[in-house]
């Protein structure tokens, strides 16, 4: 057990209990996350709630990719590094975060991504970008994806559901390594998180 399990662990019996109750949180399909080896979990992004959110619904312990300026926030910076979150630098080639990303799922763990590489202030899930795409393919493994609704009209004490899906595992074996590979294999994943979406939405209509 490495100090990012240990973080986790402690995590799952106070952070976690605080987001279940705070956004009274629900969770579809998570026998759908595998349990063990690379993968990489991609979904939509509305809110700050969204991290600890899908962190308290998967079974495992995700190690998230995060804008740089939040690690430089005092306080939250080392905290979410004790969960072995990652920085990117946004709207610039990255290439240590591209090797951080692939060592991750290359070492068996579960790579927690925003598919769609900031958050949406539309309140629907946005493009979904070739990060995600380009991991999965150059490193053989599956992407789960994932809805989550209800954290774009979420604020700490309004109590507003949030729930989370998760789809089954995709995999792109027949997919080529370069740009076009990538881009269909995004376009395969923006359907099927827009997909369980729309699921959720209906759900909480009724």
């Amino acid at each position: 057990m490495n100090r990012t399990d240990v973080a986790w662990a402690i995590g799952r019996r106070t952070i976690q209990p605080v987001v279940q109750v705070g956004a009274r949180l629900k969770v579809y399909g998570k026998e759908r996350v595998p349990l063990d080896g690379g993968c990489v979990l991609a979904s939509n992004h509305f809110h700050w709630i969204d991290p600890p959110a899908i962190g308290a619904a998967s079974p495992r312990v995700v190690y998230f990719m995060a804008k740089i300026e939040a690690h430089r926030v005092p306080g939250l910076g080392g905290l979410i590094r004790s969960f072995g979150t990652f920085s990117v630098r946004r709207g610039e080639s990255d290439r240590e975060a591209v090797r951080t990303m692939r060592e991750i799922v290359r070492d068996g763990h579960a790579l927690g991504l925003f598919a769609e590489g900031t958050r949406q202030r539309s309140g629907v899930p946005g493009p979904v970008q070739p990060g995600a795409a380009m991991v999965a393919i150059q490193e053989g493994v599956p992407i789960v994806p994932a809805a989550v609704h209800g954290s774009q009209t979420w604020k700490p004490g309004n109590f507003h559901p949030v729930s989370i899906a998760f789809g089954t595992p995709l995999v792109f074996e027949g997919l080529p390594r370069g740009g076009k590979g990538y881009r269909e294999a995004s376009d395969i994943v923006g359907r099927e998180i827009r997909r369980l979406w729309a699921w959720l939405v209906d759900l909480h209509a009724q």
